[in-house]
This record gives C-alpha cells, sequence and structure tokens, in this order.
C-alpha cells in the first residue's frame, strides 16, 4: 500500500532543487568558510550569498541572519541570549512548541517569573492581556507565529505594537517561514526563529534573525564566526539549500498555497461528511493551509495513530518534538477542549506535493480506520 504522508508539520521531503544547489558544497567546493585561500573565499561568498538570499525572502539585512543546526537552537539561543539574568520576568503563551517551553521552564527554575498568556478556543493568543502582566523587570516577551498542532497564527504585529518597544520579542516562526509570508521589520520583532526542513529544505539547518545591535548572550564560544553569536564553521552546503528552498517558495508561494487550502478543504470536507462526528481544533479559517487538526471522539489517538500507519497515512498525535509522551496535548488543553476531544486528536499536516488524488485516498482510508475502531468494543 503507497504511503500517503500527511506529516508535513514535523518534516517536510526535500525538494530535487534543494539537493542540486547543495550538492557542490558538500562534494567539490569543501573549503572552511573561514580559510583565506581560494577554496575558503569560494565557499565564503556561497555562504553570503545564502544569507543575502534568505534576508530577502525574510526582509531582513544579511547581517542580522544566524544561520544555526535548527529552530531548537535557534529558539534557545535566542531565549536564553536575551531573557537577563533571574529573577527577570518573562511572558510567553501557553501554546509555545517544546524548543520554547522547556527553555522557559529551565529559566522559571533558575528563577525568573513566567507568565503564560491564555489562548482561545482556536489556539489564538488573547493580545488584550499583555499589558495586563507587564512589568518593570519584563526582559523578553516570546510568542510564536504559527502554532504547530492547530495551525492558529498569532497577533504578533498587535503584540509588538502594544509593546512600545519597551521588551524584547522573540518569535517562534518555525511553521511559518516557508509557507506563509513573514517579513522579519514589518513584523517588529526582536528576533525570529526558522527551520529549513520545515519548508522542503535540508535537516540541520536553521536560522534566527535577530535585530541590528541587539544584544546577545552566545550559548557557544570559541570563534568570531557570525560576529560571535554563533561561532564554529558555518555549514555551507546547509546554508545553500536552506536559502534556495525559500527561493523556491517565493517564486510559487501564491500557486503553492491555494492548492494546500484546497486540499486542506478537500480532506476536512470528506471526513465530516464520512467519519462523523469529527470536531476541528483550531481556525476553520485564517490559520496556516498546511494543518488540520481533528479529533475523533469515540476513537482514543494512540490506536488511530497506530491503524493509521498501518493503513498508510502518516499523520501524527501533536508536535513531533513530544510525539514520545502518553500525555495530552498542552496546547488543545489550553484552549480548553473537553476530554473526549482531547484524547481523539489527530494532526494532519499538508504539503504542495500532494495531489488530489492522494487527499481523496486518504479520506477514505481515514474514514474506514474510524469506523471500524468505533465499532470496536471497549
Amino acid at each position: 500500500m503507497d504511503l500517503i504522508y500527511l506529516d508535513n508539520n514535523a518534516t517536510t521531503p526535500m525538494l530535487p532543487e534543494v539537493a542540486d544547489a547543495m550538492r557542490p558544497y558538500l562534494m567539490d567546493y569543501y573549503g572552511n568558510p573561514a580559510s583565506a585561500h581560494q577554496a575558503g573565499r569560494r565557499a565564503r561568498k556561497a555562504l553570503e550569498d545564502a544569507r543575502q538570499r534568505t534576508a530577502e525572502v525574510l526582509g531582513a539585512y544579511p547581517d542580522e541572519v544566524v544561520f544555526t543546526s535548527g529552530g531548537t537552537e535557534a529558539n534557545n539561543l535566542a531565549i536564553f541570549g536575551l531573557a537577563g539574568e533571574p529573577p527577570a520576568h518573562i511572558i510567553s503563551s501557553s501554546i509555545e512548541h517544546p524548543s520554547v517551553a522547556e527553555p522557559i521552564q529551565q529559566l522559571e527554575k533558575q528563577g525568573c517569573a513566567i507568565h503564560r498568556l491564555p489562548v482561545n478556543r482556536e489556539g489564538i493568543v488573547l493580545a488584550e492581556n499583555l499589558l495586563k502582566h507587564l512589568r518593570n523587570d519584563t526582559y523578553l516577551v516570546t510568542v510564536m507565529l504559527a502554532n504547530n498542532e492547530v495551525g492558529s497564527i498569532q497577533p504578533i504585529d498587535t503584540l509588538v505594537r502594544l509593546l512600545e518597544g519597551r521588551v524584547a520579542f522573540h518569535c517562534d516562526a518555525i511553521q511559518a517561514a516557508g509557507r506563509i509570508p513573514v517579513h522579519f521589520h514589518d513584523l517588529g520583532v526582536t528576533s525570529m526563529a526558522l527551520s529549513a526542513h520545515k519548508f522542503h529544505g535540508p535537516k540541520g539547518v536553521g536560522a534566527l534573525v535577530l535585530r541590528r545591535n541587539t544584544r546577545l548572550r552566545p550559548r557557544f564560544l570559541g570563534g568570531h564566526q557570525q560576529q560571535g553569536r554563533r561561532p564554529g564553521t558555518e555549514p555551507v552546503a546547509l546554508a545553500v539549500g536552506l536559502a534556495t528552498a525559500l527561493d523556491l517558495w517565493r517564486r510559487h508561494a501564491a500557486e503553492h498555497t491555494d492548492q494546500v487550502r484546497s486540499l486542506r478543504a478537500k480532506l476536512l470536507n470528506a471526513l465530516e461528511s464520512s467519519a462523523a462526528p469529527v470536531i476541528l481544533n483550531g481556525p476553520r479559517e485564517g490559520g496556516i493551509p498546511h494543518t488540520l487538526n481533528l479529533s475523533f471522539p469515540g476513537c482514543r489517538a494512540d490506536s488511530l495513530l497506530m491503524n493509521l500507519d498501518l493503513a498508510g497515512v502518516a499523520c501524527s498525535t501533536g508536535s513531533a518534538c513530544s510525539s514520545g509522551s502518553l500525555l495530552p496535548s498542552p496546547v488543545l488543553q489550553a484552549m480548553g477542549v473537553p476530554e473526549d476531544v482531547l484524547g481523539s486528536a489527530m494532526r494532519f499536516s499538508l504539503s504542495h506535493l500532494l495531489t488530489e488524488e492522494q487527499i481523496v485516498e486518504a479520506g477514505q482510508r481515514i474514514s474506514a480506520v474510524v469506523k471500524r475502531i468505533r465499532n470496536v468494543p471497549i
């Protein structure tokens, strides 16, 4: 049975064009970009070209782009680098990805005071609560742009405007960059994280976009690279892959967005008509079109996941970074969903590489599994 891959929020397949762009810097042009000789200069030129292209797509300056090993490192670098020393006060949200939530928990253990902004039933932060909790010792606000589990888009520009530049603002844009338009300067945030493998680039590379003249304590020591903010030999081939994947998204953004939105609507309509009752978690419209989080009351999520895998449908019960946990989704808990909804939630995440035929087939397979499970005596 052919696999239908509906777990693109966890990772996406790398595009052939990306692999082709990377190949010369993996095999032929292998110089260290910090070296002064010809091979090093060639690598440096490719690296800085990748930085320039990345900045152009994201609405930033090239010297604001810091390449990292991925989104998790970028989030950690920003949070620990901007938060200040305990007992600093930090404001976050109740639906952050583990790569933000766990560093925040660590700072809380070290003596920082944390406030987590609540969300509404669609998983959107209630912006009006921000100023109520702002304090003189607030050093950092961190709120994601697009939620990885339910696809809700957060009102980052509104939150930033409310702060009026008084506090550093970090934004996890890992599920947004390369999927929806993201303009760093227009958002007005201090820093922003992204990861290449979420938009058909290679695994092992991401970036922290950091506003000029921002003081950031590095997490690593041992070199001058990237203004000392993230020392170490830069992975030229991976940086080229990231920039190429972003370029490809920019060229085809409107077409691919319309395609994915249509596929999402088709899958949602099919499941609501053939696998009822089905409950949508997150926004019906207005979120990132790649994400569809659905609950199937009467089914257990772990049983659904296993049986869908056997039926050739790859999906997930939540964040890939916490998929080994048997605990309910903190995101859905924060949204206040009932227990039967919480315990039967599945995330289907799409990409433009899927066809309508695959979505039709996926709807049929999912419906058949749901009906079979509901007919099994508990």
